[in-house]
């Protein structure tokens, strides 16, 4: 008999609303961040992320480890694999559009797929 060990992907649905540059805050419910699904349409920025230690009461910026903020390249319509280690302490999360010195507004609601898997 066959062992089969399932771990599918999720995907978990994150708006960052129209005249604004930063999703609400989502748990990641123990997953890791694999990966985000970009919208067909968006506001041209990258992405930056904020993280909460204590289930959304206050944020942290993300930085990586030579003391930049933590950006993905982002355009429209693609999936943008992550590295799951650089998200495996973070419960919380926020998706920024931009930086947190020039966050960018998006033009209309967008919503953005996070490709979860537990590991």
């Amino acid at each position: 008999m066959r062992n089969t060990i399932v771990n599918v992907l999720d995907a978990l649905p994150v708006t960052i609303a129209s005249g604004q540059s930063l999703s609400g805050g989502v748990n990641l419910g123990g997953l890791r961040l694999f990966g985000i699904v970009m919208p067909a349409a968006w506001t041209t920025a990258n992405l930056t992320f904020q993280m909460s230690p204590d289930g959304g009461a206050s944020w942290s910026n993300m930085y990586d480890d030579s003391a930049g903020e933590f950006m993905v390249l982002a355009d429209t319509a693609r999936y943008l694999m992550l590295d799951p280690a650089a998200f495996a302490a973070v419960q919380w999360l926020q998706i920024r559009s931009g930086t947190a010195g020039v966050p960018v507004a998006q033009a209309a609601d967008r919503v953005l797929n996070l490709i979860l898997r537990g590991v």
